[in-house]
This record gives structure tokens, C-alpha cells and sequence, in this order.
């Protein structure tokens, strides 16, 4: 399998669509690069990406 890149939107979409209003469209528009693609990403490594996606934009926010 190779890598692939997709949006956070798409992780979301695909595992948590209940947690769509409760990001933001930056967060969402993320780039994420997957070392075995979308097809065999977990849930819970899903979740990882997404938890892992929310702390990066706030720590950006606080250096703004």
C-alpha cells in the first residue's frame, strides 16, 4: 500500500461524522498524510489523527 494524502474531512467523514460541527474548516482542511492509506486506518487511529489535529491548531492559535 502506498501513502496517501487526504483532508482531516475525510477521516471524520468516514469514522466520526458526529464531530463535523465541532471543528473548525481549518482544522478540517488539514493535510494528513497516511503511510497505508485510508483503507486500513483504524477507528481508534482515527481518533489519534483527529486528537492529534485539534491540539496542533490550538497550539498554533496561542503563538498567533
Amino acid at each position: 500500500m502506498e501513502m496517501e494524502t487526504v483532508k482531516l474531512a475525510q477521516i471524520v467523514r468516514k469514522w466520526f461524522p458526529d464531530m463535523l460541527p465541532f471543528l473548525d474548516q481549518k482544522e478540517l482542511n488539514s493535510m494528513i498524510i497516511l503511510r497505508d492509506g485510508l483503507t486500513i486506518l483504524e477507528p481508534e487511529d482515527a481518533m489519534e489523527i483527529i486528537q492529534y489535529s485539534i491540539c496542533e491548531h490550538q497550539n498554533s492559535a496561542f503563538l498567533h
